[in-house]
């Protein structure tokens, strides 16, 4: 393939980094995007630079707030002079039951969730167009189906699942945007093994899946899926069946 500039949100670990590194072994150059994880983004960064010279980059933005979206994306295009495709993956996740949430904490799953893949699409936009390029968000099987005690983040990506197909109706033909949807990929922290076999009890393929799935849907979608947009890959091995 060409080889091609991708800006990945919130890839200094988990499934971005995943994402990263699956990219670049496949000949793009990768810029990663971090807020407070400025190790182990370094860490990843050198890494991919040691086995491409000048193939990774680094971006430390707070996405949430009064966020600069065109100051970010001015530093993503001044790394390597374009940009062919944006990966909105950082993403606030924590639970919110219901009379025991801030309004706080509802403006910080919203903006990370929502509002930042919104601002900086449309920051990246003017670029996107001229490159033919394209936009994917990592949404959550969450926002189909909702987690209990986790009513604003369900919310905020079932609101990215709509952004999605809203962005992809209007920035037809030039974009395509297309989502890509995980399910039980990585635990949460501190999940209990009573819960982790709950949640696999409903999951048809009776496993959790890997970043590596993940990663695989995500360059699908960039390489293979010319004829595609506005559609939402869930890779959850089953578990949207019940």
């Amino acid at each position: 393939m060409t080889p091609r500039t991708v800006l990945i949100t919130g890839a200094a670990h988990r499934i971005g980094a995943a994402i990263a590194r699956d990219l670049h072994a496949h000949g793009m150059d990768v810029i990663i995007h971090y807020n407070t994880s400025a190790a182990p983004a370094r860490s990843l960064a050198d890494e991919l630079n040691a086995a491409r010279d000048d193939s990774a980059f680094l971006i430390q933005a707070d996405l949430t707030g009064t966020a600069d979206y065109d100051a970010i994306l001015a530093e993503a295009c001044a790394c390597t002079g374009n940009l062919h495709v944006l990966i909105n993956n950082a993403s606030q996740f924590y639970p919110t039951p219901i009379g025991a949430t801030s309004r706080e904490q509802w403006r910080d799953i919203m903006e990370s969730n929502l509002q930042a893949p919104f601002f900086l699409s449309q920051s990246c936009v003017p670029h996107l167009r001229k490159t033919g390029g394209c936009i994917i968000n990592l949404t959550d099987i969450y926002g189909s189906i909702p987690l209990r005690d986790y009513s604003v983040y369900s919310a905020a990506k079932a609101g990215l699942i709509m952004l999605t197909r809203a962005l992809a109706r209007e920035l037809a033909p030039e974009i395509r945007v297309n989502a890509v949807s995980p399910g039980s990929v990585l635990w949460p922290e501190g999940m209990s093994e009573t819960a982790k076999e709950a949640v696999l009890q409903q999951v048809s393929l009776g496993r959790t899946g890997t970043p590596q799935d993940v990663a695989n849907s995500v360059r699908f979608l960039i390489e293979d899926a010319g004829y595609m947009t506005g559609q939402v890959l869930n890779v959850d091995g089953g578990r949207t069946l019940y």
